[in-house]
């Protein structure tokens, strides 16, 4: 038996205020998408708001069905409409953004594994890091270089 490690790091703000203007200006856009969320259910409203290189912004918010696993994700929501809309485009940055109607939010949220899953595919797809910055509703924000920081053993197309 060989020890196999891995290990990843993170960056932590403080707050909103400690972000370059430009990721600001994408995470006022995520908590915009996020209180258009469709959560009647979970009462767990998400938004994401992606940067793409052509100077796009895509948004996304969870959208909840009765038939539960009818719903989708914010990140994946936004991240399938920039794939279909601009498929040529990279993704430079994501912002997410959590808010529960029933008890303040204050830990950085991150995506789900399902959302994980979805994103590193684009990053392997577009061969260029996706940078994610995540917090809840306020306080610390947390910032993943790459998907692959969240979910370091990926399944990609590489094993087909």
């Amino acid at each position: 038996m060989k020890p196999f490690e891995v290990t990843t790091s993170f960056e932590v703000y403080d707050s909103l205020e400690e972000l370059p203007q430009a990721i600001q200006h994408l995470m006022k856009k995520a908590i915009v998408a996020r209180d258009k969320a469709y959560a009647p259910y979970s009462q767990f409203k998400v938004g994401a708001a992606m940067a793409l290189n052509n100077n796009e912004i895509i948004c996304g918010s969870n959208q909840e069905n009765a038939s539960y696993p009818s719903g989708l994700c914010a990140e994946r929501t936004a991240i399938y409409y920039a794939g279909a809309s601009f498929p040529e485009a990279i993704i430079q940055n994501i912002a997410i953004s959590a808010k529960s109607m029933r008890h303040k939010v204050e830990a950085p949220v991150p995506p789900c594994g399902a959302c994980r899953q979805a994103l590193v595919e684009y990053e392997v797809k577009q061969g260029a890091e996706i940078a994610v910055y995540f917090m809840g509703e306020r306080g610390q924000v947390m910032k993943a270089n790459s998907i692959k920081d969240l979910l370091p053993l990926i399944f990609d197309n590489s094993v087909l």
